[in-house]
């Protein structure tokens, strides 16, 4: 059935009501979602979620008690804080013109580049409006605004290379904007934009290098990303594989295909090999899976409470799984989380059947061990209305509402962890297969952040989507434009897309594991197809120009 039809068929069509949402977040067939049992807050995607969003906070200058973690890297934003991205250039040859966007900044008040360049690269301005240069000659800086568009500054860097190395630089400046060109909201904002520019003499230069992973069969994703490459050719055993011209390589069943893998990247300059990657396969019951899943969100009312749709099950399992449901709001206040959603409702659902309510555990004995037994965080007071559930459930899709009880809105994280005990686990086990979440992102601490743990002993290949435009034709009101889709493994940035560009594999994964298709290939959806080790992740959702809406992220296992 096409999900357009069985949302009109829930009579929502135009505004996506909740039974609609439901039956939307319900279409995928499963993920699984577990906690790792012998790790704790601070090594748990859900400790490392709440981090990440006290990072994002600390970003825009709030105070978190969560110190000692590194602020988190944001390219092409709009907001004036943080790095940009790489550059990069070839000995000889001009820089491209480099280019990042502030938005709402129309004239500019001051800045400077600080940085020592060595000789050969070079450096100055010709643009005297208040800025200047340190450590640098030679080479220019141009910096234009666009009073037509109301949004745009694109610094511009050029300058002739003759010598490779890698170097950093700060662009500091006081920004003004606005309507008439007056202070940005009142008053002008300090700035920091650290860049980084490579220069390479032999060819493409790789900023991701593939990963070796040991998998039990199945799919593998081995992916690279250099900025400079104009073709990609892989290799398996020094010998290349027909039609992998794509920075992802996806392996049908690694089971027939181990090996030694690289990647030949190539432009005008000449080639470069990536580091090898192994595929090996490993013979065990106890296979890569995904075990736990955490969505930290701002829970509204209506149609904007917290929303996960999660499935159980996975080919050839049978049986059921024993979940912990946990919705946490008093309980992010160690956390330093500000605003939490004082009174969370939680209530689990199997279509429109509700199987589960609960509105404050009370100190309840068995999900304080349940809680224990999978690596949960711990909820210290047995008053709060902290809310959860003990469920054990056959495979089928299932969602789990955040609410707040009284109508009061504030943040939440919704948590799902496969209960099974440890050590019981065999490969006909159901298992989590998918999730997604629909919320309203904002900036800053109020970001989606999704964080989910893969346990096991093998790699698992997983689809993560962060739809945004891809709503629209289902009516969402409000979606976010331009998703930028991040993934961590603690602070490590390891991936991130901002546009997936129809590549065909992802629209391919996608159909093979019951996703929606996305209709445009210049939509600003984003995707990750990646295979990951056992170990804890985070996947963060904001709008590339600080913009905010309403964005789906989905994981999906992808057999």
């Amino acid at each position: 059935m096409h999900l357009k039809t069985h949302l009109q068929r829930h009579g929502a069509w135009l505004n996506l009501s909740t039974a609609a949402l439901i039956a939307f977040l319900q279409r995928s067939p499963g993920v699984r979602l577990a906690a790792v049992a012998d790790e704790f807050v601070a090594a748990s995607p859900v400790g490392a979620l709440l981090k990440t969003a006290a990072l994002a906070a600390a970003s825009l200058g709030a105070v978190d008690s969560l110190a000692g973690a590194t602020l988190l890297a944001t390219t092409l934003t709009p907001n004036p804080t943080g790095p940009l991205p790489t550059f990069f250039a070839n000995v000889g040859v001009p820089i491209t013109p480099l280019g990042f966007t502030i938005a709402n900044l129309i004239t500019i008040g001051s800045w400077k580049v600080t940085g020592t360049i060595p000789p050969g690269l070079t450096l100055t301005t010709v643009q005297p409006n208040g800025g200047s240069v340190t450590g640098v000659t030679g080479g220019f800086l141009d910096i234009n605004a666009s009073s037509s568009t109301n949004f745009l500054t694109t610094p511009l860097l050029e300058g002739t290379p003759t010598i490779a190395g890698i170097y950093s630089f700060d662009l500091q400046g006081f920004w003004y904007g606005g309507e008439s060109g007056g202070p940005f909201g009142g008053q002008g904002v300090s700035a920091v934009f650290p860049f980084t520019i490579v220069v390479s003499d032999d060819g493409p230069i790789f900023t991701r290098q593939p990963a070796s992973v040991t998998v039990e069969g199945g799919t593998v994703a081995l992916d690279v990303d250099s900025n400079n490459a104009t073709s990609y050719q892989w290799m398996r055993n020094g010998l290349a594989v027909s039609g992998a011209t794509s920075p992802i390589l996806l392996i049908p069943d690694a089971t027939f295909a181990a090996g030694t893998y690289t990647c030949i990247a190539s432009n005008s300059l000449g080639s470069t090999a990536s580091n090898p990657a192994i595929v090996s396969i490993a013979s065990t019951n106890d296979i890569g899976r995904l075990i736990n899943i955490s969505c930290r969100a701002t829970v509204e009312t209506g149609e904007y409470i917290l929303i996960a749709g999660f499935v159980v099950g996975g080919a050839g399992t049978s049986g059921s799984e024993p979940l912990l449901i946990r919705a946490s709001g008093p309980a992010l206040v160690p956390f330093g989380v500000a605003g939490t959603l004082p009174d969370p409702q939680l209530q689990l659902f199997s279509g429109s059947t509700v199987l589960g309510t609960n509105n404050g555990w009370k100190g309840s004995t068995q999900i304080a061990s349940a809680a224990a037994s999978v690596g949960a965080f711990a909820w210290n007071t047995p008053s709060s209305h902290d809310s959860a559930l003990l469920e054990t459930l056959a495979g089928g899709p299932y969602t789990a509402q955040v609410a707040g009880e009284s109508g009061d809105m504030g943040v939440a994280l919704a948590e799902v962890y496969d209960a099974t005990p440890a050590g019981t686990y065999t490969a006909a086990t159901p298992r989590i297969v998918n999730i997604s979440a629909r919320v309203v992102v904002g900036t800053g601490g109020n970001i989606l952040i999704a964080g989910f743990a893969i346990g096991g002993s093998t790699a698992r290949t997983v689809l993560i989507r962060a739809s945004g435009p891809a709503l629209v034709p289902f009516g969402v009101a409000g979606p976010l434009p331009d998703p930028q889709l991040q993934l961590y493994s603690g602070s490590t940035l390891l991936e991130s897309n901002y546009g997936w560009g129809g590549n065909p594999l992802i629209s391919s994964t996608a159909a093979s594991v019951g996703a929606f298709a996305w209709g445009s290939a210049a939509s600003k959806d984003s995707a990750i197809l990646v295979t990951l080790p056992p170990g804890t992740y985070t996947a963060q959702v904001s709008g590339v120009s600080g913009d905010t809406g309403v964005a789906l992220i989905e994981i999906y296992e992808v057999p």
